[in-house]
């Protein structure tokens, strides 16, 4: 109990301490308009890589529909937050998207959830262009296929971070809960889980919605960052950018979302001189990582600063 309680200590320290160092580059003008917004790039993909890695690493679904979800939140926030131009109204906007998004991601999950592999991806790909779809005909709401444009700027980094910061917790707390441990006994054999009386559909479905959830607010706070939303922002391409992020990071892995999210960020911020080549030095620098790490930067290790005190309490009597 004591190492726990030191380890959530020395994780609040560390996370005050980013907070804090990254408020004194600004202040100091190290970092840029541009720095900042590269930032809340990094910090939105933590959000959407952290939910689809519970979906795809963690309960092992094949899931390519991540970017409906998010464009329920960006829209929710867009229809929301430009007839109410307030911190309320968008954060009313994010909360009704995430809850819409979750309910979808319940109905859509129950008859899908029990495909597997290509079956499962092809069917939430398909729930992704019915979405995008049901928007791009959504009349007057939506504006169709000219998206919304002028929509408040509501997001700045603080908001990104924190956001981030507590999407990762609630993620690494529903893995720790009995939930989660149900579903990463799903994901590392579903017959045997079934076996001893897992509902696996069950439990995959929650993993899902949360999944689903998440996305919703990245989508939000996308919404609030870029300050337009247009359908095709939303389609096959966008589900597999997060895919890259999960699969680079490695499947089963936070803290390789994490890591994953924030060098992809940097790559591509160091290659915007080089427009022409960027894609092409992009692309082939995922290939090496998974020609030579093809489990991922990190695979399934997980920082943990708990285990670290363990460790050392038992060096100690020794």
């Amino acid at each position: 109990m004591k190492v726990n309680v030191k380890a959530n200590i020395l994780w609040i320290f560390l996370l005050l301490l980013g907070y804090g160092m990254i408020s004194l580059l600004v202040s100091l003008g190290i970092l840029n308009l541009f720095h900042i917004q590269i930032l809340e790039q990094i910090g939105i993909n933590i959000i959407l890589a952290v939910g689809l890695n519970l979906i795809v690493g963690f309960s092992g679904q094949f899931s390519l529909g991540h970017a409906g979800f998010m464009a329920i939140g960006a829209y929710a926030a867009a229809i929301i937050g430009s007839k109410s131009p307030t911190y309320g109204a968008f954060f009313g906007a994010m909360l009704l998207g995430a809850i819409i998004a979750g309910l979808v991601a319940l109905i859509v999950g129950i008859p899908t959830l029990r495909l597997k592999g290509d079956y499962l991806a092809v069917a939430t790909l398909g729930v992704a262009e019915i979405i995008r779809i049901l928007i791009v005909n959504g009349g007057s709401l939506t504006n169709g296929a000219a998206g919304i444009l002028g929509i408040p700027s509501f997001t700045n980094w603080q908001m990104v971070y924190i956001f981030a910061v507590i999407t990762t917790i609630l993620t690494l707390n529903f893995l720790r809960s009995p939930i989660g441990r149900l579903t990463l006994s799903v994901r590392e054999d579903e017959i045997a889980a079934e076996s001893v009386g897992v509902n696996t559909t069950k439990n995959k479905i929650i993993a899902f919605v949360f999944g689903a959830m998440t996305a919703s607010i990245a989508g939000s706070l996308q919404a609030g960052f870029v300050g337009s939303v247009v359908p095709k922002d939303y389609s096959f391409i966008n589900s597999i950018n997060v895919l890259i992020i999960v699969v680079f990071g490695g499947l089963g892995s936070i803290t390789g979302s994490i890591v994953a999210a924030i060098v992809l960020g940097i790559l591509n911020m160091l290659l915007q001189d080089v427009a022409s080549v960027r894609m092409i030095i992009y692309a082939l620098a995922l290939v090496l990582v998974m020609i030579f790490r093809p489990g991922g930067l990190l695979g399934t290790w997980e920082l943990s600063l708990s285990r670290l005190f363990k460790k050392g309490k038992k060096e100690g009597q020794n």
